[in-house]
């Protein structure tokens, strides 16, 4: 990377989000554009989610790009490797690999008032950009709990997206932290191997069956010979969980069927009575995330597996002690807790248009209008960004949503011409952050008695849309100026000396539609 190099879009990070900005760059006729990425290879979450037994729990047709259909998926819900394979296959088709700076990691990125431009500090060097796209998602930085005495621990310790597999759990008393979708995948590809599984659960998850079966031959021969067999695929399991949402969103008394079904199929993987007790929920069906599995169950009933229903509260020595005092020896610990969801750490290293940064703007909880622009950091948007995700469908969706926004982002700025910058007005965001708060008061993420990853510290869900795809996908069709003020560089007094405008020392800020 040279010094001081310029462009016109700066990426952050090269998973879904990433990857799909920079091929909707090239579509818009953009080609002056950087993709960042810290690691050294493409995938994001799925490079970095490499534990056993990683997978999707969206269907593989749903979770994958409307423009980049895969008519070779394997199985209906694809495995980490062959998602990762597609992202790998994206970069190469759509010819991304030009624009990719690997080992790259954004230290600070800060907001040049004067020139109207984004200065990028990197592992790899310095450059600016006019805007900048952050697509770091929300399930990049690992969330380890700070349990007393961990330091004091004699075996081996890692989280789930940092999987060690130089370490063999072969015959070793492991203790697994957790209970959520990556746990519930990773504790039946290990109980057969080791000597001993001891599983701290705080709050235990609704699991479902999990429709899992391999593509066959034909069909995917069917896909290749005939595209719009993928597309109604596609359109089918879009469909169905469109129809789904209403039950989440508005009417969650109506999952109680759901949760029938999901109690019986604790009933038939589990007889012990006061095993089915630990393992049955008190809340509504759907307040955390419902997850898939046929082996989670009969893997916990094996007898060489406990289930704690405690969270781990301390370890001393080889020791881990639970919070209703349980304790056991083990040789490992692993850590299924979780990311930083509702404080992205990325936002410690924007520095916006006040000299805050954008961690002390959101300090009292993440808002974004449309789920895209912050107010304060101008020509700055993400991908997933506050209240963007799902409950119960496919995030391409809402990220192939946000790439509208973005095109549009970008287009508005070029019909502006000169040097510009689109600043999210305040009262903008409030406005939208309140419409987005009053319909989450009804949802089951809300209402459902639970405490779940979506929530902040504060109580508030920053983390899901409380819609459809379809609302979500009408609402970021278009960026909408009267939502922004325009930024401009100050134009050179009459009869200076020609010269590019980005020496100028003041900006004026117009009133958009004004």
């Amino acid at each position: 990377m040279t010094e001081h190099e310029h462009v016109r879009v700066a990426v952050i990070g090269s998973g879904f989000g990433g990857l799909g900005a920079a091929v909707r760059l090239r579509r818009e006729g953009i080609t002056d554009f950087v993709v960042l990425e810290r690691a050294g290879g493409v995938g994001g979450t799925w490079r970095d989610n490499s534990y056993p037994g990683c997978a999707c729990d969206v269907p593989s047709h749903l979770y994958s790009f409307s423009f980049a259909p895969n008519p070779e998926w394997p199985r209906t819900f694809s495995g980490q490797e062959h998602i990762r394979a597609y992202l790998e296959h994206v970069a190469d088709v759509f010819r991304l690999r030009p624009h990719l700076r690997f080992d790259s990691e954004v230290k600070m990125m800060t907001w040049d008032a004067e020139k109207l431009r984004w200065g990028i500090e990197t592992s790899s060097g310095f450059l600016t950009a006019d805007v900048v796209v952050s697509a770091t998602g929300p399930l990049s930085d690992p969330k380890i709990p700070r349990i007393p005495g961990i330091d004091t621990f004699t075996g081996k310790v890692f989280h789930s997206a940092r999987w060690d597999h130089d370490y063999d759990l072969r015959g070793k008393r492991v203790a697994m932290v957790g209970t959520g979708a990556s746990a519930i995948q990773i504790v039946p590809a290990i109980q057969p191997d080791v000597a001993r599984l001891t599983l701290f659960q705080r709050t235990p998850p609704w699991v479902m069956p999990r429709v899992d079966r391999a593509i066959s031959g034909a069909e995917r021969w069917l896909h290749r010979q005939l595209p719009f067999t993928t597309q109604a695929r596609r359109g089918l399991l879009w469909g169905i969980r469109e129809l789904q949402v209403q039950a989440f969103t508005k009417r969650p008394d109506e999952l109680g069927l759901v949760e029938r079904l999901a109690k019986r199929n604790i009933s038939r993987a589990v007889k012990d009575p006061a095993l089915r007790k630990k393992l049955t929920p008190d809340y509504r069906i759907g307040c955390k995330r419902i997850l898939l599995s046929n082996a989670y169950y009969p893997a916990i009933t094996q007898p060489n597996v406990d289930v704690v229903a405690s969270g781990l509260a301390e370890i001393d020595g080889s020791t881990v002690v639970a919070a209703d005092g349980t304790r056991a020896e083990v040789d490992a610990i692993v850590f299924g807790t979780g990311f930083h969801v509702t404080d992205m750490p990325i936002a410690d290293r924007v520095v916006g248009a006040e000299g805050r940064t954008l961690a002390q703007a959101w300090e009292s909880g993440m808002k974004s209008l449309r789920g895209a622009t912050a107010a304060g950091f101008p020509n700055w948007m993400t991908i997933i960004g506050p209240n963007t995700g799902l409950g119960n469908s496919s995030m391409i969706l809402m990220i192939e949503s946000q790439l509208n926004y973005m095109a549009d982002f970008v287009r508005q700025l070029d019909v502006l011409g000169g040097r510009a910058a689109l600043d999210a007005r305040p009262g903008a965001v409030d406005a939208w952050n309140h419409r987005v708060q009053e319909r989450m008061k009804r949802t089951v993420w809300n209402t459902g008695g639970c405490t779940s990853w979506y929530l902040d510290a504060n109580g508030v869900n920053t983390t899901v849309w409380p819609g459809t795809t379809t609302e979500f996908r009408n609402a970021t069709r278009r960026v909408d100026l009267a939502e922004y003020d325009v930024l401009r560089a100050t134009e050179p007094a009459s009869g200076a000396a020609p010269g590019p405008r980005a020496k100028s020392t003041r900006n004026k800020k117009v009133e958009a539609g004004a």
